[in-house]
């Protein structure tokens, strides 16, 4: 699957500029193995959704990563119905008759959306599709600029994943703008911004 231009992400960098703490994650974790359903649930949080690509499989694959799948069979068993996938590349115009989008329900057994707007503007999207209120969703992604300014944008939480799945087969554009993220984001940490 080829992806086209992330128009929507696009058009958010120069809102970024004005608004730089929109790419300041809520919760960081190395891996979703790291994260913790009780504390989600403590701040309120029902619904969850997931990047796919880099967050649960290696690019463009339908298969859950080997070493996440207890991490994921435990996540799909404790919000039964209320986890969604939401990618740049599966379930949206780059994804003819959604091909890819029902590979991965299959494979994953969770809904994907289908999905006008790329990350980050397809909040609304999000939001309607799982009858949500934004204070009870989290948006579980590896890219600050894409999945945490699309939680922060709306108003759910915002979890950043660290570590990816594999460079083998991504995006060029899309591993160097993470590249990039992760040095900036490495640089306020130092700054203590």
């Amino acid at each position: 699957m080829v992806q086209s231009i992330n128009m929507a992400g696009i058009r958010t960098a120069w809102t970024l500029l004005t608004q730089p703490s929109l790419l300041r994650p809520d919760i960081v974790v190395s891996d979703i193995r790291a994260l913790s359903w009780d504390k989600l649930r403590s701040r309120g949080i029902r619904f969850l959704v997931f990047d796919k690509d880099n967050c649960l499989t290696a690019p463009y694959a339908s298969q859950i990563h080997p070493p996440y799948a207890s991490a994921w069979s435990s996540c799909l068993k404790e919000f039964p119905n209320r986890v969604l996938i939401v990618s740049n590349s599966a379930g949206t115009n780059d994804d003819p008759d959604f091909q890819a989008a029902r590979a991965v329900e299959k494979a994953l057994g969770a809904r994907v959306l289908r999905h006008i707007e790329k990350k980050p503007r397809c909040g609304r999207e999000i939001l309607q599709a799982l009858q949500a209120s934004p204070g009870e969703v989290a948006v579980v992604g590896d890219r600050l600029a894409t999945d945490v300014v699309l939680a922060n944008m709306h108003g759910m939480t915002s979890v950043w994943v660290q570590n990816i799945v594999s460079r083998r087969g991504d995006n060029l554009v899309a591993a160097a703008l993470r590249d990039a993220e992760h040095a900036a984001y490495r640089m306020a940490t130092r700054l203590g911004l």
